[in-house]
């Protein structure tokens, strides 16, 4: 098994985490019970992403084909949310509460959780080590939405996001994700991975592209060392919104 590094300084080697990808293609589907930060860093280098299945009490690792992005430069924002948007409702911050944000996204599913407790830890684990990430929305000082996922260069796979309506956060998920898209195409990013096409998010200009060229933009953005944006300001998130049907 090849190493895995230790912190986000240690990116110079992303191409050798591409390399990765033959290893792991062939798992894709195959059931994991056990999953740590090492290997959670080895499915998304390899393409591939965890997903808890609650009824067998299992992981699988899936590589979807095809596969859905968000062109940064396709991004597209509703003319009611960019309205929305211009009265900054909420102050955005980044890695001010990962682990609120974790729990969050896991609570409540109607979908069920597909997030097992090994994985939550591992997710920590790679937020300690500088991998994963969240960004938050705050109303009066209260948590009211965000969403987290996991950067390896220049690629940002985001996992999940949360509102909490009740809590005046109406919208909360859908601006934190248009902030992050923004903020991380003004950073140089060049892949923002959604893993699947679904309601909630294809109203953004959510595209699919096969996995193969998915693979392709990957191994070139794990090769493309990038620091994460220190803020995501709710300002930064309005330059350049145009009121789009």
């Amino acid at each position: 098994m090849l190493p895995v590094p230790a912190d986000r300084r240690d990116s110079d080697s992303g191409a050798r985490w591409g390399s990765l990808r033959f290893r792991l293609r062939r798992w894709a589907g195959y059931p994991s019970r056990v999953i740590d930060a090492d290997l959670l860093l080895r499915i998304y280098a390899a393409g591939c992403f965890p997903m808890w299945d609650e009824a067998n009490a299992e992981t699988g690792i899936f590589r979807p084909d095809p596969r859905a992005i968000i062109e940064f430069d396709g991004l597209h924002v509703p003319r009611r949310l960019a309205k929305r948007m211009r009265a900054a409702p909420f102050r955005i911050t980044t890695n001010e509460a990962f682990e609120d944000v974790l729990d969050a996204c896991h609570e409540d599913r109607a979908d069920g959780c597909w997030c097992s407790p090994d994985m939550e830890i591992a997710y920590l684990e790679l937020h300690e080590r500088g991998f994963a990430h969240s960004i938050e929305a705050w109303r009066d000082d209260r948590l009211v939405g965000g969403l987290y996922g996991v950067q390896l260069g220049a690629a940002f796979m985001a996992e999940s996001k949360f509102s909490r309506p009740e809590a005046g956060g109406t919208d909360a998920s859908k601006i934190v994700l248009v902030n992050t898209v923004r903020s991380l195409a003004a950073a140089g990013f060049s892949l923002f991975d959604v893993q699947f096409r679904n309601d909630h998010i294809d109203r953004f200009g959510v595209v699919e592209i096969d996995a193969e060229d998915y693979e392709q933009r990957l191994e070139r953005a794990l090769a493309t060392p990038r620091d994460w944006p220190l803020a995501f300001d709710a300002g930064a998130a309005r330059v350049g919104i145009d009121d789009q049907g």
